[in-house]
């Protein structure tokens, strides 16, 4: 039986099916989520081997699950934090100040004074309000001015929200740091999540070389590159095509190592690391009132778009869905028309239609791969519905 709360180890590959067939579904209402801890280790491999001058600082948002803080922190990365409470988890786990990025542009002053109090000097500001705050509730802050650069093709952009000009506004924030003897040590950008215009990082690599410039002439030292989050965490063939021009941009505009490269990856490493296991408890067929012709199957699943499927609302994240029916190549099941409710009585609460699925039973179930980047953090119990259990698991290395 494997433990809750606990790593459960496995050699060769994570068997999905045995760990259905061993833990009883039948009984309870909430999913699961099976949680490969081997796969964030497999991630930084992927980081360090095609992006090595980048240190990653985990953006604790995307999932701060206990267990994948004390994973990262302990294979060294750092830490993207939002808040005082999020710095306060980070500190918890033994993390040093240093490896904390305060990447929140617009801080409560209460987080500005708890950073302070615990030493996490590195601040990400883009206004002059930022500014005036920090030199009045802590002036010892090293900032990272935060400019405005959106690629051309995003699933999310940032920069309505966050980031100044530029061109104009960032050598201003300068100069009014340097009026008030604040100390800039660098730039940030985040071109955005689900970036595909690819190129987008070179250019702002570029903008950030040019801002390096002029912050050296007005005698800051300019040590500290931010390229910001979003990469993606399903797809190592398109993070290895970013890397290559970040790699190659970083060669061009900052081919010296006095200048320490960060970013702030956060789905990368824990969205291939979740499963999420849903048991179907209700089913409906809908039929033509004509003749009798079955048009569509719905099933209606222990967990929904309030909980781990919040994603595709707020993000159009695609869905991938496995059953496990027994089938071969040679024996095929019929497909039907289908959808997939959750499990609220909201009609919004719509996980996916149009699918095709073989037809399935109540108490049968379905694996939903690449569900570990937010979902955990905003799923929410409304009405009343249970969030997901864990199962954590790492694989045994052998020692050959």
């Amino acid at each position: 039986m494997f433990k809750e709360s606990e790593i459960n180890y496995y050699s060769d590959e994570l068997n999905l099916r045995r760990i259905i067939n061993s833990v009883d579904l039948q009984d309870v209402d909430e999913a699961l989520n099976i949680c490969d801890i081997s796969k964030i280790e497999q991630k930084l491999q992927i980081w360090q081997k095609y992006m090595p001058r980048v240190k990653p600082f985990y953006a604790l948002k995307c999932n701060e699950d206990p267990l994948i803080v004390k994973t990262l922190a302990d294979l060294g990365t750092g830490f993207d934090c939002a808040s005082k409470s999020e710095i306060k988890q980070i500190l918890n786990s033994g993390v040093q100040p240093e490896r904390i990025i305060f990447a929140n542009p617009c801080k409560p002053a209460s987080h500005i004074e708890y950073a302070k109090e615990n030493q996490v000097r590195c601040s990400t500001v883009d206004s002059e309000f930022e500014i005036y705050k920090l030199h009045k509730h802590y002036p010892e802050s090293h900032l990272v001015i935060r400019f405005r650069y959106d690629a051309k093709d995003a699933q999310i952009a940032f920069g309505d929200k966050f980031g100044c000009d530029p061109e104009h506004e960032a050598p201003a924030l300068m100069l009014l740091a340097k009026s008030l003897q604040l100390n800039v040590i660098g730039t940030s950008f985040h071109v955005g999540t689900g970036c595909n215009d690819l190129p987008a990082y070179e250019r702002a690599i570029r903008i950030s070389k040019k801002l390096f410039t002029f912050g050296s002439l007005i005698g800051f030292n300019m040590r500290l590159l931010d390229i910001g989050g979003g990469f993606p965490g399903d797809d190592d063939e398109k993070f290895k095509n970013i890397a290559d021009i970040v790699n190659s941009s970083l060669k061009l505009h900052f081919p010296n190592d006095d200048v320490n490269i960060i970013a702030e990856p956060g789905r990368f490493f824990v969205a291939a690391a979740y499963t999420l296991i849903c048991k179907i408890y209700a089913k409906r067929e809908i039929r033509s009132p004509l003749n009798n012709k079955l048009l569509t199957k719905m099933y209606y699943l222990n967990d929904g778009m309030y909980g781990s499927f919040n994603g595709i609302f707020y993000e159009h994240q695609q869905i991938t869905v496995q059953h496990f029916l027994e089938e071969n190549e040679e024996n095929k099941l019929p497909r039907f028309k289908t959808i997939l409710w959750g499990p609220t009585c909201d009609s919004l609460d719509k996980i996916i239609e149009d699918l095709d699925l073989p037809d399935l039973q109540c108490d049968d179930v379905l694996a939903f791969p690449n569900m570990g980047a937010y979902s955990v953090t905003l799923a929410r119990p409304f009405n009343g519905f249970l969030s997901p259990r864990i199962l954590y698991f790492r694989k045994i290395h052998s020692s050959s």
